[in-house]
């Protein structure tokens, strides 16, 4: 599977185990103190091949991708559920110990995000069917998060990454359903 985007990463790792997966170029950001070097290489990839940013779904990857994303207009967002990004042994969490076939799969589900779109999703939405406030909150936003390939995000940000994805109301009602079926079932 050949990439034309440069896929932004956090290391050395990261690009082995991308390479590993694809075939692709990384940007390697060097953790998530980025310096204005990194930020300009990421401006000259996506003006002339595109970029896909592909950070561990964990703090430091999140603000890693707010930063480029703040910074660089038009990217591309792969996601890596969590437990695909644990190794073995259960320590730590990274793009670098998720399985080849975990990484095509994010890629292949790669979202665009897009800027001056407006949801008809609305803030009561998301509160209406529990994923602000309430004891399962987080885990039905991990839950949507997986289904609708968009990442975890915290109460506060969803709002904003369904407006950032283009998510209609449709995909987002879908979603929702077939998540409380499954709460339903267990």
């Amino acid at each position: 599977m050949k990439i034309k985007e440069i896929i932004v990463v956090e290391g050395k790792d990261d690009t082995t185990a991308i390479k590993r997966a694809v075939d692709a170029d990384t940007i390697e950001t060097n953790g998530s103190a980025i310096d204005e070097g990194i930020i300009e290489q990421i401006r000259l990839a996506q003006k002339t091949r595109g970029v896909i940013i592909f950070t561990d779904p964990d703090f430091p990857g999140e603000k890693i991708r707010k930063t480029i994303t703040n910074e660089v207009a038009g990217c591309k967002h792969a996601f890596l559920p969590k437990e695909e990004a644990r190794p073995k042994n259960g320590k730590g969490i990274g793009v670098e110990h998720a399985s080849v076939k975990a990484i095509q799969e994010a890629l292949e589900a790669v979202k665009e995000e897009m800027e001056a779109y407006v949801t008809d999703i609305t803030f009561d939405d998301l509160i209406n069917v529990g994923l602000i406030g309430g004891t399962d909150a987080k885990l039905r936003r991990e839950k949507l998060g997986l289904h609708l390939k968009i990442g975890y995000t915290n109460g506060k940000q969803l709002h904003k990454r369904l407006q950032m994805f283009q998510i209609t109301k449709e995909q987002f009602v879908h979603a929702m359903e077939v998540i409380l079926e499954e709460e339903q079932a267990q």
